[in-house]
C-alpha cells in the first residue's frame, strides 16, 4: 500500500508540477517562434519583390540571390543565400554593417547613401566583377535604387575581413565602413557562386 500511495503521489506531483513550471517556457517558445515568423515574412516579401524585378530584367540571375536582413542582430546569421527556384535558404552567415549605421540605441540602426558616412545603404544591388584590394578579393557593388545608387562612388564592396567571426555569438560583431563584410570562410562559399554564373547576382539589403 505504501508503494502504491507513493507512486500515486509522485504522478500527481509530476502532473501539476509540469503544468506550473511549463508556463514560462511555453511563453518564451511562442515569442521565439513569433520573432522567426517576422524574419521569415520580411524575407518572403523581399524575395517576391526581387522575383518581379528579375522577371522584367533578364540580365540578372533568376536562380540565386543574396539577402541581408539588418533587423537581425549582427551576432546572428543574417546574410542569406536564397534559391529562387526552390524557395529556400541554401546558406547563411554573419555580416557586418557600417559603423555609421550605429545609433547608440540597442537594436536600432540608421542608413544613408551619403559618401564618407560609413553607413550601410538599403536597397537592391547587383554584384559586379571582383578585384584584389587591401582586404584581398572583393566584389564591386552597384546600387539599383535611389537609396544606394552611390555605392560604387562610395567604394561599397562585398569583402571578407579576419575580424568577422564565423560562428554566431551573443555580442555584436565588428563594424565595417559601410560594406557588407563577412568572414573569409563564408566568403569562400559566396565566391564559388559568384564565379560560376554567367548572369549578375542580386543582393538585397533591407530593414
Amino acid at each position: 500500500m505504501k508503494k502504491i500511495g507513493l507512486g500515486l503521489f509522485t504522478l500527481i506531483f509530476l502532473f501539476f508540477g509540469y503544468r506550473f513550471f511549463s508556463k514560462n517556457p511555453f511563453k518564451k517558445h511562442s515569442f521565439e517562434v513569433m520573432t522567426n515568423d517576422n524574419n521569415n515574412q520580411r524575407l518572403k516579401n523581399k524575395v517576391d519583390s526581387l522575383k518581379k524585378f528579375i522577371s522584367k530584367n533578364s540580365e540578372y540571375n533568376n536562380e540565386i540571390a543574396f539577402f541581408i536582413d539588418m533587423k537581425i542582430h549582427s551576432g546572428k546569421s543574417r546574410f542569406f543565400v536564397y534559391d529562387l527556384k526552390d524557395n529556400k535558404i541554401n546558406d547563411q552567415g554573419l555580416v557586418a554593417h557600417g559603423s555609421g549605421s550605429e545609433t547608440g540605441i540597442e537594436n536600432q540602426l540608421k542608413f544613408s547613401n551619403i559618401p564618407n558616412s560609413n553607413t550601410t545603404s538599403l536597397g537592391k544591388y547587383y554584384i559586379g566583377p571582383h578585384y584584389v584590394g587591401k582586404f584581398g578579393k572583393a566584389y564591386k557593388l552597384y546600387g539599383l535604387d535611389k537609396s544606394n545608387d552611390k555605392a560604387f562612388e562610395r567604394y561599397i564592396v562585398l569583402h571578407y575581413y579576419d575580424k568577422v567571426p564565423y560562428d554566431e555569438q551573443e555580442a555584436p560583431i565588428c563594424n565595417s565602413l559601410g560594406c557588407p563584410m563577412v568572414s573569409e570562410k563564408y566568403f569562400n562559399r559566396l565566391e564559388k557562386i559568384l564565379d560560376n554564373t554567367n548572369k549578375k547576382v542580386l543582393l538585397s539589403i533591407y530593414y
